[in-house]
């Protein structure tokens, strides 16, 4: 985990104590489309966003496509989500109801309640603590845990790949023209380079036993404290209180039983 990113207490949690919050908060949200219940949960979840510690740059950058993306499923669903109550509009395959505009505000409310907690809860992520989090106390296989391991540690090479690759083709003098034909071979090209470097990874961490069957030994332990159980808890309580506030006022409805 960057430094610079998440220095308050949430930050410090386990990952898999802020895995475990993610879900117990956006799997009971999906069993649901009432906006009260998404209200509810978003209003709650403020001081979990808060306790992460991320600056007000940080966060708008990095749940940015949230924000937008929201407010586009918002108005797809408006204009052509099944029609219910009074109609305020329609023309041709648009059709404004009362019953669209409900369900539109869902899932503008839905999306940010489950997406937000998700988002800001991996940024203070540090890829080797989750690693270990998951093969020590959820006891996922260690060869699947560190060839995943590996492969994020991969991902962060490949914008200085695509950048490298991009400057040396414009040096041959084979990426004067054609914007889509450069950034077509400019894409074959890292894919090409990517399989070599995964090849000669999976090599090299054969040869090191990463693979080797038994049981592992693991340089720093993973545990989870009181801390990580209440941050647990408070997942748990943030999607209960909003389902009992849906259904106390009436407005739970059930995605299946629609």
């Amino acid at each position: 985990m960057s430094p610079e990113i998440g220095r308050g207490p949430l930050a410090r949690r386990n990952p898999v104590a802020k895995l475990g919050a993610a879900l117990l908060i956006a799997l009971p949200l999906v069993a649901t489309i009432d906006p009260v219940s998404a209200f509810v949960a978003l209003v709650l979840e403020v001081p979990l966003l808060v306790a992460a510690g991320l600056s007000a740059r940080q966060f708008w950058l990095r749940t940015l496509p949230l924000w937008i993306a929201a407010p586009a499923s918002a108005v797809t669903i408006a204009l052509y989500g099944a029609a219910s109550g009074e109609v305020y509009l329609e023309w041709l395959f648009v059709r404004v109801s009362e019953g669209s505009l409900l369900l539109a505000a869902a899932t503008f409310l839905r999306v940010l309640a489950i997406g937000l907690p998700a988002v800001v809860l991996f940024v203070t992520v540090d890829p080797t603590d989750l690693a270990d989090g998951l093969a020590q106390i959820v006891r996922l296989p260690a060869r699947f845990v560190l060839g995943a391991l590996a492969g994020m540690r991969m991902l962060g090479l490949l914008a200085d790949d695509w950048r490298a690759l991009s400057l040396a083709r414009r040096a041959r003098g084979v990426a004067d023209s054609g914007r889509l034909r450069r950034a077509l071979g400019t894409a074959f090209a890292l894919f090409v380079l990517a399989i070599r470097r995964g090849s000669a990874l999976a090599t090299a961490m054969e040869a090191r036993a990463f693979g080797a069957p038994g049981a592992r030994t693991w340089a720093r332990p993973s545990r989870l404290t009181t801390g990580d159980a209440l941050l647990l808890v408070a997942g748990a309580a943030i999607s209960t209180t909003a389902l009992a506030v849906a259904i106390a006022v009436g407005a739970f409805t059930p995605v299946l039983g629609r």
